[in-house]
């Protein structure tokens, strides 16, 4: 497993990650007025413009999982269905909390879409503690849009 920054050609495979990702965490769990914004393409354009904020794994030549930070935020953090189980998610997330930390920040945080159970198993196996809900405000064309989520926490 390698951990390095990614680069603009990265982009494609890190929207693939997320975007197959996104649907198996959101669907369900996110209002309808935000899926039909988040569309397949979204996803690729997102990808080309967070390059600067993401970081990927690499098992045998092929990205595994990407996470974006920003400041204390840990935005997003995506592994591909075939490394699923495999430690990706472990790295990553320990990779974020590294960066967190060095951004100057003592607490990191997240939010997780409130039916998104796995997920949420997931943080709090690794030390993250449920904040409590909160409509965390989705990035849109036209402003936000507030999403049931919970906010995680965990000390760097």
């Amino acid at each position: 497993m390698t951990v390095r920054p990614a680069v603009a050609e990265d982009a494609d495979a890190v929207a693939a990650i997320w975007y197959a990702g996104w649907q198996d965490g959101h669907l369900g769990h996110v209002p309808d007025e935000l899926v039909a914004i988040r569309t397949k393409e979204s996803f690729w354009t997102r990808a080309a413009q967070r390059v600067a904020d993401t970081t990927v794994v690499v098992v045998d030549d092929e990205i595994a999982g990407f996470v974006m930070v920003v400041g204390a935020e840990v935005e997003q953090v995506y592994v591909a269905t075939n490394h699923r189980g495999s430690g990706v998610a472990r790295t990553l997330l320990t990779e974020a909390e590294r960066q967190v930390k060095a951004g100057g920040h003592q607490e990191a945080w997240l939010a997780v879409a409130t039916g998104n159970a796995r997920a949420r198993r997931f943080y709090e196996r690794s030390g993250w503690t449920d904040g409590g809900a909160f409509d965390y405000p989705a990035s849109v064309e036209r402003g936000t849009l507030p999403i049931p989520c919970h906010r995680y926490l965990k000390q760097v």
